[in-house]
């Protein structure tokens, strides 16, 4: 008896391009502060920090600067880490969208993640060890340094057949994958994206970042990151990755899904100034807010909440803070603002992945988390970045910018699901989140209004 034809789901065709909703169904984190998606948002919300200076068994030289290194991984602590990472993380995002894997067509299912940095630890051993057959799980020595690993070794392990896509653009890697994903779904070329990006802390790398002086050396590693505080020294280096589901919003009806957010708006400009430095005027930047605001509809009310780079060094906190009060006018007084990498440390090329994720959560649980070690803020106008503590409030507009090198501006502007029976149910804040009280709201929302009458 002829075996039956698998069963191919078809799915609604798309609205033209730009004009169809792309969601978010599924997420995947880990970082430092945890293995999964919900350990790293409770962690997050109480402002938990694991970073601490690194040791000679950390195989990352010499150095003993502060960084958030991720410990809970098995295996070598060294070799082809942020591939694994994103595998981890992959695996949680496919299984969290309930993908129905003998329905779809998987030449269907793009991938697009963002290129690692290359580890070195091939290079101190011998020609013999390299030439060993790897055990499974394992990946061969020359994985180490392709740009492209991650994400042709995840696609390869879940048998994704659609388009392959690999970019690198510095710290705006993670949000540069996402769009190229939607744009994939827009353009009907996929029904299912995973997008995202991983990072690991290899010698060459922190040795690079350490010799541009650019690392915040403490004193005390545990607040050695302080974004937007007068008192900052740099920025401190951290592990992890995140991976999303996108499909359009059709699809995720049409089969059911839970819904995270939707992409209201997506924003790629050049600086056009310096490869590292950013312009102090931040005309760029302020025009990229303005673009994504315009293209979200929300010229009228604004964005709630911010996720912001906020690294930790004097040139971006301050170019940052500039044009989100010069792009919003009064209405930045009453948005708030925070930076993740206080307690995650910067991912590098998966620092705006784990953050979007991160800002989507903020959406379905109506929590914008704090910044941590924020104990000086810096002063330009009344702009809030929510100094160590958190706000609940039912969120539906959020932004998230990512500032790299290489004069790359990206920003994605996220709206939560107006469809109630296919939203993602909130979950309750973690009973030790650290949450701004009525009374400092209160005040908050009357210093906005008495700064916008004057």
């Amino acid at each position: 008896m002829a075996s039956a034809e698998p069963i191919i789901l078809r799915f609604p065709q798309p609205a033209p391009i730009d004009e169809e909703p792309i969601v978010i169904t599924g997420i995947g984190i880990a970082a430092s502060i945890g293995s999964t998606r919900e350990q790293v948002w409770q962690g997050i919300q109480q402002g938990i920090c694991n970073i601490r200076r690194t040791t000679s068994e950390d195989g990352v030289g010499q150095l003993t600067q502060p960084c958030a290194m991720i410990d809970w991984l098995e295996g070598d602590s060294t070799s082809l880490k942020s591939v694994r990472l994103s595998e981890h993380v992959a695996d949680e995002a496919l299984a969290d969208a309930d993908i129905p894997w003998s329905e779809i067509d998987r030449s269907r299912f793009a991938c697009s993640i963002s290129a690692q940095f290359g580890d070195i630890g091939y290079v101190y051993q011998s020609a013999a060890e390299r030439d060993k057959a790897p055990l499974p799980g394992q990946h061969r020595w020359w994985d180490e340094f392709l740009p492209c690993s991650a994400s042709t070794i995840v696609a390869r392990r879940h048998n994704l057949q659609g388009p392959l896509l690999c970019h690198t653009t510095a710290c705006a890697s993670g949000l540069v994958s996402t769009i190229a994903a939607a744009r994939m779904l827009q353009s009907n070329q996929a029904d299912f994206a995973l997008c995202g990006a991983s990072d690991a802390v290899t010698e060459l790398v922190y040795s690079a970042f350490n010799r541009m002086g650019v690392l915040s050396s403490g004193p005390t590693a545990g607040n050695a990151c302080r974004p937007f505080d007068t008192t900052r020294s740099g920025f401190v280096i951290g592990e992890g990755a995140a991976m999303m589901v996108l499909e359009r919003k059709s699809t995720a009806i049409a089969r059911g899904a839970r819904i995270y957010a939707e992409l209201a708006a997506m924003q790629t400009l050049c600086q056009a100034h310096h490869v590292t430095g950013l312009d102090d005027a931040a005309e760029t930047l302020t025009e990229l807010i303005r673009r994504l605001v315009h293209k979200a509809h929300w010229q009228s009310q604004g964005p709630q909440y911010i996720n912001a780079h906020g690294t930790g060094t004097e040139q971006n906190d301050r170019s940052e803070l500039l044009a989100i009060r010069s792009a919003l006018g009064r209405q930045a007084d009453e948005v708030v603002i925070s930076s993740n990498k206080a307690v995650l440390g910067h991912l590098i090329n998966a620092a705006g992945s784990i953050e979007l994720a991160l800002t989507a959560l903020a959406l379905r649980d109506g929590f914008a988390p704090p910044t941590m070690h924020l104990d000086s803020p810096e002063r330009i106008g009344n702009l809030d970045c929510l100094p160590n503590a958190g706000i609940t409030a039912k969120l539906d507009r959020a932004l998230k910018l990512s500032l790299a090198f290489g004069g790359h501006l990206v920003g994605i502007a996220l709206r939560g699901c107006d469809d109630l029976a296919h939203r993602r149910s909130s979950l309750p804040l973690s009973p030790n989140a650290l949450v701004r009280t009525s009374g400092q709201q209160r005040l908050r929302s009357v210093a906005s209004k008495q700064a916008s009458v004057a």
